[in-house]
Formats: C-alpha cells, structure tokens, sequence
C-alpha cells in the first residue's frame, strides 16, 4: 500500500477521512440486526456469563469508597505495576521489573498504542490471521498497512502456522510481527520452538514483535500458554500485550497492560496522557486483587471453558455437515459448515429467525473465510440452548 492511498477527499482532513474508512467489525454488524433482542442467545462477543468475581469487586468498591477518584499514575498505580511484573516472574521464571510494565485501558488500547509507537505512515505490519479485527484498524488508523499470514488448516480442521510465509511477507516497510497466540478466533497457539525461531529472524531486522497474549492462562493442556518472554531478553524489540479481560471475566473494567523494554517506560507514559490520561484508581484496585488472589478464579474458569469446549465439539462434530476440531486454547470454536460460504448472511439470519449470536469468518480477514466463531466461554444450559438452535438452522439448510 502506497502513502498516496491515504489521501483525504478535497476539502476533509487526513484523520477524518481515515475514520471514515474504517469498517465497522463484522460481529458488531450482526449484533445490530437484533440489537436489544433478549431472547438472542448470546454467543458471538469474547466474554461468557460469570460476572467478575466478588473479592476483585470488593477491592474496587473500596477504592471508591476511600475517594481514589481523581488522576493518577499514567502508566499505572506503583502497586499495579509491581503486582504484574510479580505475576510475570512467577509464571514465566523471569526477571522483570515494574518498570517494563505499563498499564492500559484494556488490551484494545494497548494495541493502539504500539501502533502510535511503531508506525509512520505507509509502513506495515505483519499479521497472523486469521485475528480479532481491531489490529487490523488500528493499523489503519495510524495510516499503516495490515498485512496478513493466514494460518493452514488440515481437513480436519486443525490451524498451523508456516513460519517461512511470514518470513516472506516481510519487506522493507515492515516495522513489526504480530502474532496473537493463543488465537481468537482460532485457539491456535505457537510453539515455544516457533517463537524462538521468529524471535531470531526478527532481531537482525530490527523488526519488533507484537505478541497479544491475552488468552495465556485460557489453555487446556498446561498451566500457561508458551510465551515470547520464555526466550527474549528485557532490551529485545519485544512488546507484550495482555488483558484482565478473559482469565479474570473483566470484560467491563477495560484494563489491560503492556510488558516492554525499559526504556520506552516514558514514551509509554507520553502516549497514556494523550490516549487516556490513565484508568481510574479504584478500578486498579480491583486488578491488583485478581492478581494476588486470582488463581483459584482462573482454575475455575479453565475447567468450565473445557466443559463448553467438549459441549460444542460433541455437539457440531455429529453433524456430517461441520468441520470442527477442539481448539487448544482460548474459549472459541471456528468451524465450518458444508454449504455456507457466506457466513455474514448465514450469521445474520442465525441471529434474526434462530436468535442466538455467532460471529461470521469474515470479521478476522484472510484465512477467516467460510467460517464461523462460537464462544464457550457460557455455561452449559446457555451453550445447550444455543447449539439447538445452531442444529436447527444447519438442518434447514
């Protein structure tokens, strides 16, 4: 993509006519099709049914209730930031200080802002796909250019990546890798061996990797997911990104965070004040809660994400029409059906004559196409309530 493409209409700024370029995500334009509907079975956003655990609300309430509403620190409360370079010490066996961390408003922010830090207009990033859609417009945003690896399938429906391809999408625009394991929509994970690997042809380039590890404790064969930290040095071009949001079910509270080199601490704190001006206080409360006293949580919510997880699979593998495979992590199934090719119509009339919610392939660009993502992330009578309802529109097919 050309610097030129970005032009605005005559008489528009460039930011305004960039905004107006950007799609609206392929989830949200089926959720508006029945937007409000209550009898919708829900099963098209990343999130299940648990609300956020007692103890991390009492955390937060009382911040509240002790006044902790005015500003506070941009790149997170000290406490934050000391309780997640402790959770990273323990759970990777690494050393990291709380000044490679800084806290964001959710992953989506984070996000943005490593695009705000790596990206001048027309350079590009490489993208293992298929992926949640916000990468790919927040590259845009920042007037740069997804470019997307889509992983393999086998016939029976299980994702694999081939290094060399991204390798060979790799030019002389490229600023960063991104690569978001485990995956959604996929459950995808890279291997130890795979990150060691990219992490070795990214250095001598001088190309950063973006690695969205935000479904690392969501994983169903060992207690955490293989990491870019197991191999990277506190200096190598790497940028960690991460999420109360999933293991924690705090989708709400948008707080996420960032593990850096050290010495972009202040530009992070530059890019914060700009963004946001920082999360407020009292909620931090709370995370610093589901840090220190989240794990038992975080077993729970693994074991019940496993329980949906063989709930769908036993259910959609029955029909000879769908390729299914169990995810290794996350909590999504993208399947297939046989027949549908357009799974944005497919999705639409599952959502308006079926009422439940899924979200269509082509939300998570290349790769993405011919499938669907359903969230196991619910409980089993919501799941089982949905799945008949899948079951019925497949058969009327």
């Amino acid at each position: 993509m050309q610097p030129d493409r970005f032009m605005p209409p005559q008489g528009a700024s460039l930011s305004r006519a960039i905004a107006q370029d950007l799609q609206e995500t392929g989830i949200s334009e089926v959720a508006m099709t029945v937007f409000g509907d209550r009898d919708v079975v829900p099963l098209w956003f990343g999130e299940g049914d648990l609300v956020t655990p007692d103890f991390v609300r009492e955390a937060a309430a009382k911040g509240l209730a002790a006044g902790e509403t005015f500003y506070t620190w941009q790149r997170g409360l000290p406490e934050l930031r000391a309780a997640l370079a402790a959770y990273t010490e323990r759970l990777y066996g690494i050393q990291c200080g709380p000044e490679r961390i800084t806290v964001t408003t959710g992953g989506m922010q984070a996000i943005l802002l490593c695009c705000q830090l790596l990206l001048d207009p027309g350079d590009n990033i490489v993208i293992v796909s298929p992926i949640w859609p916000n990468i790919s417009s927040a590259t845009k945003l920042v007037r740069g250019e997804p470019r997307y690896v889509a992983l393999d399938r086998s016939r029976d429906g299980v994702f694999s990546l081939d290094l060399q391809k991204v390798f060979d999408a790799v030019d002389e625009r490229t600023r960063a890798i991104f690569v978001n394991s485990p995956g959604n929509p996929t459950g995808w994970t890279m291997t130890s061996e795979q990150q060691r690997l990219l992490l070795d042809y990214a250095r001598p380039r001088g190309l950063w990797i973006m690695a969205d590890e935000v479904y690392a404790r969501l994983i169903y064969d060992r207690p955490v997911a293989p990491s870019f930290l197991d191999h990277a040095g506190p200096d190598d071009a790497l940028l960690v990104l991460n999420s109360f949001s999933k293991p924690w079910a705090m989708t709400g509270w948008r707080i996420g965070w960032l593990t850096h080199p050290a010495s972009l601490g202040e530009q992070m704190a530059k890019l914060v004040q700009i963004n946001t001006s920082g999360i407020p206080a009292f909620l931090q409360r709370g995370a610093i809660a589901a840090v220190e006293k989240g794990e038992d949580f975080i077993a729970h919510m693994v074991e019940r994400c496993r329980a949906g997880r063989e709930l769908v699979f036993q259910r959609l593998s029955a029909n000879p029409r769908v390729t299914i495979a169990r995810p290794q992590a996350a909590f999504y199934n993208f399947f297939s059906v046989d027949g549908v090719d357009d799974t944005m119509a497919f999705c639409k009339k599952l959502a308006k004559d079926y009422k439940v919610g899924l979200a269509p392939g082509e939300a998570f660009a290349a790769g993405g196409q011919g499938n669907i993502r359903l969230c196991f992330a619910s409980g089993a009578e919501r799941l089982s309530k949905g799945l008949d309802r899948i079951e019925a529109a497949i058969k009327a097919l």
